[in-house]
């Protein structure tokens, strides 16, 4: 039966990095800036809580954000995580709106312990998205004499797919009752495609242009975390977290295709190739999630990734710095109650961000989201164990008045957790 456990992991495992590598998880015309999309990484069950991650500790569910929590499972507990999510945006300007729908699998995870104080960790997770298709018309003048100037009509198009996939594997050791270490340890691979057109009708005589340019990522990187975790009385728990990701350069590829007008080809045998550097940022989190009489858990978090300091295309301050604040709550009615209604998980959320990319002539408005979600539980008799079907609901909204994103993403989870470390009595 263990095997057949473990080998049902490594083919769904496998099935899921076919499905991230082919498809994309949004459809914004921001997504053309700095590696597009950026994702938060956080699970179904921090998502009903705006995010709030980094403080999280429980033994029921995993938090790859910290990996200092993973400490805290179980010494005789498996846990799997996959999570599919389902997005509608309304993209609206001046000139109008447009609706876009996206459903896709998210990530994978898995956890359990290696000891009772060292816990272990390893899945598949987004780390950006790059999704976009666009156009818009406009017109030039060509003087034809001192008196007489002739229209040229022209297209502009943009469009980008792709994205960063990450694999990690993470441990966590409990030290002193109070206390944990952690590290992740990610590699990062994909690539993110971009294009842009300038195109004339056929009857103009004019010659448009293309260019198309690929970034490639396939490096390591790490994160680093703490958590300090304590009781006051009966009813008061409480855990202070850290993370703490260092700047690094984004090892991978770059390449440009230019062709038109002009003709050019840029790899790594261009002269000018040095110029083409990328790297991501170094990144800081705390967080403080409170716990009641072991019903009411209340979370915040504050998190920074310094992109202004990293290089995008050979310079820095072509990005901006992402700070991000999040807020969450979670009530359980009766955590040792025998019905149904009494393990049901009831959560809401907030945040609010700032936009690492930087937009020509515009200043972005903050960035913020609502949110909220139910955990279902779902008893095992064979096992006497509890999984979580967790539902988180999000409505945010990003950019300005120039063009605004207003989205609703839900997001489905179901966190499979089994005693597979004991053996049964007959």
């Amino acid at each position: 039966m263990y095997k057949n456990k473990i080998l049902l992991l490594v083919l769904a495992s496998l099935i899921f990095a076919q499905f991230a590598n082919s498809q994309n998880n949004t459809n914004s015309p921001y997504t053309r800036f700095g590696y597009g999309d950026i994702s938060d990484t956080n699970n179904g069950e921090q998502r009903a809580m705006g995010g709030v991650s980094i403080g999280s500790r429980s033994s029921s569910s995993i938090n790859s954000v910290n990996p200092a929590s993973y400490s805290s499972v179980d010494s005789m507990t498996f846990m799997f995580d996959i999570g599919t999510s389902a997005l509608v945006s309304r993209f609206s300007d001046q000139n109008g709106g447009k609706t876009t729908v996206n459903a896709n699998l998210e990530y994978l995870t898995m956890q359990f312990p290696l000891a009772k104080w060292l816990g272990f960790s390893a899945g598949l997770l987004p780390y950006s998205f790059t999704g976009y298709n666009f156009y818009s018309n406009d017109t030039t003048y060509l003087p034809v004499s001192s008196q007489k100037r002739d229209t040229v009509p022209f297209t502009k198009t943009f469009a980008g797919t792709g994205g960063f996939t990450q694999v990690y594997m993470g441990l966590s050791a409990k030290l002193f009752n109070h206390l944990s270490l952690g590290i992740n340890g990610y590699y990062m691979y994909g690539t993110i495609n971009n294009y842009r057109d300038l195109s004339f009708s056929t009857s103009s005589g004019f010659t448009g242009t293309t260019v198309a340019n690929t970034i490639t990522a396939r490096n390591f990187r790490y994160r680093l975390g703490a958590q300090y975790f304590n009781s006051i009385g009966e009813k008061h728990d409480f855990t202070l977290g850290v993370i703490y990701e260092p700047k690094i350069k984004l090892n991978g590829g770059f390449s440009q295709i230019t062709s038109g007008v002009l003709n050019d080809t840029i790899d790594a045998n261009h002269p000018n190739y040095v110029n083409y550097s990328f790297e991501l940022p170094s990144m800081y989190g705390i967080g403080i999630n409170y716990r009641y009489n072991k019903k009411l858990t209340v979370g915040i978090d504050y998190s920074i990734q310094n992109w202004k300091d990293a290089k995008f295309f050979g310079k820095t301050d072509s990005l901006n710095n992402l700070s991000k604040l999040a807020i969450g709550v979670e009530y359980e009615p009766n955590p040792i109650g025998r019905k149904f209604s009494d393990r049901i998980r009831y959560r809401a959320g907030f945040n609010m961000s700032d936009s690492y990319y930087s937009i020509p002539g515009t200043t972005q408005p903050k960035n913020y989201s609502l949110t909220c979600g139910i955990g279902l539980p779902l008893y095992s008799k064979a096992t006497n164990s509890i999984s979580m079907l967790n539902a988180s609901l999000e409505y945010g909204k990003i950019g300005s008045t120039q063009l605004r994103e207003d989205y609703f993403k839900f997001t489905l989870n179901i966190d499979f957790n089994e005693h597979w470390f004991f053996k049964r009595k007959l």
